[in-house]
């Protein structure tokens, strides 16, 4: 199939097909005229690439991973484990950062809504 229909059928733009060729990964066979063609098996591919994106994952972490869907092996699957251990870990502490960043300019929020109290003028007995 050319890269429209790849495109059509796994929702994912030309452009980012593209992109994952350029990345190493995605591959397609090209035609006489330079046409990239690509096998059913690529729309498998395709959408594993993308659960991996959703994932939080960047093309070069994808790259590493793909040995495990590859040539399926123990030693891939091990690796592949670790590398997403090591990608959760790094979310993780993302996230306790951005928590930190939120809690932060929560107080920020508080000292400027009690600031914005001592504004108003106070009513006349």
């Amino acid at each position: 199939m050319r890269i429209g229909e790849l495109a059509s059928r796994t929702g994912v733009s030309v452009r980012s097909l593209r992109y994952y060729e350029e990345q190493g990964l995605l591959s397609s066979s090209r035609s006489t005229g330079g046409q990239r063609h690509y096998t059913e098996e690529e729309v498998e591919r395709v959408a594993f690439i993308q659960r991996l994106y959703a994932a939080g994952l960047s093309s070069r972490t994808i790259a590493e991973l793909l040995p495990c869907v590859d040539a399926p092996s123990e030693e891939h699957s091990d690796a592949a484990l670790e590398r997403m251990a090591q990608e959760r870990d790094r979310l993780s502490a993302h996230i306790a950062g951005l928590a930190r960043t939120r809690d932060a300019l929560d107080a920020l929020m508080a000292a400027a809504r009690e600031y914005r109290e001592h504004l108003r003028p106070t009513a006349a007995a």
